[in-house]
């Protein structure tokens, strides 16, 4: 199995824009860097990453809101294409990052069961045959027969992540723990993601939760304005981390 980035930047346009001060603040916030005309700014929210991952690898990804955490994880799990470099990967992937995607709340439970497995490359056979461990985990039961739209948030996220993780992949991709529902489902959700961490081939995890990226993981990388500032151990890029996080402001 591998997972590898050559030299990949991202770049988003700002397509409405509002006055000089207004655009200043929010790209400090985003911490991007940006680029182009005036009257048509880029965002450049990963420059230049490369990464090389194989079997046992497991990578986390340190920094800042708005350092280009979300944009890299997008990447690696396919989401986002490469404005410019090359990402090249075998063996199959699951993405936490974004496990609503493909879910429609004008459908069953059900069927967006189908519809998401389908969106995450199953056959429809695959799909149908993830049912009942589905049914299973969620305890929805008769929700399921139910549009989206009824259920409440705890309910969607419920099924949202009883079909995401129904799979096991090669390659985990995943930012923040799950942190929603009631505590019952909060702990069995929680188990069930160390069962597919432990059993991942490789795995890329951003969190804010630090000591849980030293439990975890067996490398580390810290993004700055989306860009590699610093790789190394967990301990290494952590220690880095909190020492721009404490520097004084210049």
């Amino acid at each position: 199995m591998h997972l590898r980035l050559d030299r990949v930047s991202v770049t988003f346009p700002v397509l409405e824009h509002a006055d000089r001060s207004l655009r200043a603040s929010l790209f400090h916030k985003v911490g991007a860097t940006v680029t182009g005309s005036a009257r048509r700014p880029l965002i450049n929210a990963l420059r230049d990453v490369t990464l090389d991952l194989a079997t046992g690898d497991r990578l986390a990804i340190i920094g800042h809101n708005g350092a280009g955490k979300s944009t890299l994880l997008k990447v690696c799990a396919g989401i986002y294409e490469p404005t410019t470099g090359t990402l090249a990967r075998s063996g199959s992937v699951a993405s936490m990052t974004d496990f609503l995607m493909g879910m429609d709340p004008a459908l069953s439970g059900y069927q967006n069961i189908e519809r998401r497995a389908i969106f995450m490359g199953l056959s429809s056979h695959e799909a149908k045959a993830l049912v009942p461990a589905v049914e299973d985990f969620s305890e929805l039961g008769d929700f399921l027969n139910l549009p989206m739209r009824t259920y409440s948030t705890g309910m969607f996220i419920r099924l949202a992540f009883a079909i995401s993780t129904s799979i096991r992949p090669d390659i985990m991709i995943m930012d923040e723990m799950i942190n929603a529902g009631d505590m019952s489902f909060i702990e069995k959700a929680r188990a069930r993601m160390e069962g597919l961490i432990a059993d991942s081939k490789i795995l890329v995890f951003a969190s804010h939760d630090l000591g849980l990226l030293e439990r975890t993981c067996n490398q580390a990388i810290v993004l700055e304005k989306g860009a590699i500032a610093h790789r190394g151990s967990v301990a290494d890029c952590v220690a880095r981390y909190r020492g721009v996080a404490t520097a004084p402001a210049a």
